[in-house]
């Protein structure tokens, strides 16, 4: 099973300024992340969730990660949320 600071560093390493947050949803492989990221800018939603999976594709193909929830947002958004980056 994967860790939720295994996943943490699987997408920072391909979203180096990325702040990442990883929560177990239950069983351990049912995970949510949020993922404020400077490199979202200008994609959508859609293109930014592809490069969060690729991130963790591996972990997802042998099914250590069964089912991954994606928050994703760029600073200026997650700023606009209400949120602190």
């Amino acid at each position: 099973m994967v860790s939720l600071e295994q996943v943490e560093a699987m997408i920072k390493a391909q979203l180096p300024d990325a702040k990442v947050k990883v929560e177990d949803l239950g069983g351990g492989d049912h995970l949510q992340a949020i993922v404020v990221s400077g490199e979202f800018a200008g994609k959508t939603k859609v293109k930014q969730h592809q490069m969060v999976y690729a991130a963790v594709q591996e972990a997802m193909a042998t099914e250590e990660i069964h089912a991954l929830a994606l928050k994703t947002y760029t600073p200026e958004a997650w700023q606009a949320a209400g949120q602190v980056v």
